[in-house]
């Protein structure tokens, strides 16, 4: 009753795409500043987010995607381009948020989507979701998909211990750093997408 085989492939493909370890730099520069128990709130509504995400791609997004005539690539390029956007503030320190809102910003842009449930994730989990054959299968995907979120919102919810080590200062750092990883990140999904965009012409 149970795919070992489709959980272990959709698993990996998942925690590479997700990186739950690159994921960490981001999500306490992002949240840098805030109460601890603020930002374990963050932590859980970013995954509770991603999850929402995939689980309506999973269930329903080839769908949407050609209802709205989106290609895959145009979806990689536009994720793209937000992460550039969020990484160019992040490298010149730019990360203010109107005080009202900035807490559920960060959970649900960038951390929520595109950084957790980007493009490259939407779009395995459909091809998953598609090619599962049977109920086995199916329970296969999901427990994946549900056992993916955990091991991120771990990952996220225990890197605050971090922040108690490294001090004021070496927040600083990983926000720098963070911001060049999720430039590079944001640069290399524009170019995969527009690689696609070529060669499908």
């Amino acid at each position: 009753m149970f795919d070992v085989a489709v959980f272990g492939s959709l698993f990996l493909t998942l925690f590479v795409i997700m990186d739950p370890p690159g994921i960490t730099p981001i999500f306490l520069a992002l949240t840098a500043g805030r109460p601890a128990k603020v930002q374990r709130r963050m932590a859980l509504q970013a995954v509770a987010v991603a999850f929402g995400v995939i689980a309506v791609f999973g269930l329903l997004g080839q769908q949407i995607l050609d209802y709205l005539h989106v290609s895959v690539p145009a979806l990689m390029i536009a994720g793209g381009l937000l992460l550039l956007l969020i990484a160019l503030d992040l490298l010149t320190g730019k990360t203010d948020e109107p005080t009202q809102t900035k807490d559920v910003n960060v959970a649900l842009v960038p951390l929520g989507m595109p950084l957790l449930a980007g493009p490259g994730a939407i779009v395995s989990v459909i091809l998953a979701v598609q090619n599962a054959d049977g109920v086995s299968g199916q329970i296969a995907v999901w427990s994946a998909i549900l056992v993916m979120h955990l091991v991120l919102w771990l990952a996220m919810r225990y890197s605050l211990l971090i922040i108690r080590v490294i001090k004021d200062g070496g927040v600083v750092l990983v926000t720098r750093l963070a911001g060049m990883m999720l430039s590079a990140i944001a640069v290399q999904q524009i170019i995969n997408g527009v690689t696609q965009v070529i060669q499908n012409s």
